[in-house]
């Protein structure tokens, strides 16, 4: 058979495939190189990890083949694995992805952890928790938390409506539609409170910073959701008033920081008369990423 217009042909075995597509990836500076070309394989195909072991002498069929080229080709512009599949996981769970939404990333698992920390160490007696998430993008905070809280409650705001839908689509998918709604407004405006949690990954990168970042990230992630002003804290300087004065009595706010923000983060929630009571939760690289404050009983 005539090899097909593209970089692969039905003489392609699956595992050959996987193995040229990584080389492919690798000679093009991706970071990754055999973990991408195993999920964009396994995504064009159909297969799990598990199928693509059981099946990998399989020849790929034409239509599978430019399915894979098109990923391929896709990948080698620098467009993320996540944006390529239209999803990500996130504290385990699967959630879908749009335009408008960040690509969730791991270090945003350290503000799920903090959050669960505080909301263990005073539990809530004869009512549900109530959280809100500021700026929920795809809904991963969010619904994680509820995840974990089978009780709780949530709100999440952002001002695309289009994230707002897609963080719908997750918590529906996610069994959680029935705990959650989900708000278009600036930051907490349109909320009333209270709230026992309130969490944000806010827009924190200094807009002179951005187009010094990844491709993956200032060509594909909303510059909506990155673009932090100036100096990087002009989300901050919204949503922690906001915040504060939508806080139950002994209700915590956690938001995320970028690298080396956590101190001034502090400061601005001192300033709108929230307690710091524990130092920063740091991520898996040792940076200061998950950062809360108290609002004190009167």
């Amino acid at each position: 058979m005539a090899p097909l217009a593209t970089g692969f042909d039905s003489g392609h075995s699956i595992e050959s495939a996987r193995r040229a597509l990584a080389a492919r990836l690798h000679a093009a500076g991706i970071e990754e190189p055999s973990l991408d070309a195993r999920l964009l394989v396994g995504a064009a195909l159909g297969l799990d990890l598990t199928g693509l072991i059981t099946q990998a002498a399989r020849h790929l069929t034409p239509e599978q083949a430019v399915r894979l080229e098109g990923y391929a080709q896709r990948r080698l512009a620098h467009e993320p694995v996540a944006r390529i599949l239209g999803t990500r996981e996130f504290w385990g769970l699967p959630f879908r992805l749009s335009e408008a939404t960040l690509v969730p990333r791991p270090d945003t698992e350290t503000v799920v952890e903090l959050a669960l920390e505080i909301s263990r160490e005073r539990p809530i007696a004869g009512r549900r928790l109530r959280i809100a998430d500021i700026g929920t993008g795809s809904g991963a905070i969010l619904l994680a938390l509820l995840h974990e809280i089978p009780d709780a409650f949530g709100v999440g705001t952002d001002l695309s409506l289009t994230a707002l839908g897609t963080a719908r689509g997750n918590a529906v998918a996610l069994g959680l539609a029935d705990r959650a709604a989900f708000v278009a407004c600036s930051y907490a405006a349109a909320l009333s409170g209270p709230f026992d949690l309130i969490v944000s990954n806010p827009p924190y990168i200094p807009a002179g910073e951005i187009p010094k970042l990844s491709i993956e990230v200032r060509e594909h992630d909303p510059h909506l959701a990155l673009d932090g002003g100036n100096d990087g804290y002009d989300a901050y300087r919204a949503l922690i008033p906001q915040a504060a004065e939508r806080l139950a009595p002994g209700g915590a706010l956690i938001v995320e920081a970028g690298q080396g923000q956590a101190r001034d983060i502090e400061t601005l929630m001192a300033a709108a008369a929230l307690s710091i009571d524990r130092p920063p939760k740091a991520d898996l690289a040792g940076i200061p990423r998950a950062v809360s404050a108290r609002k004190m009983p009167p």
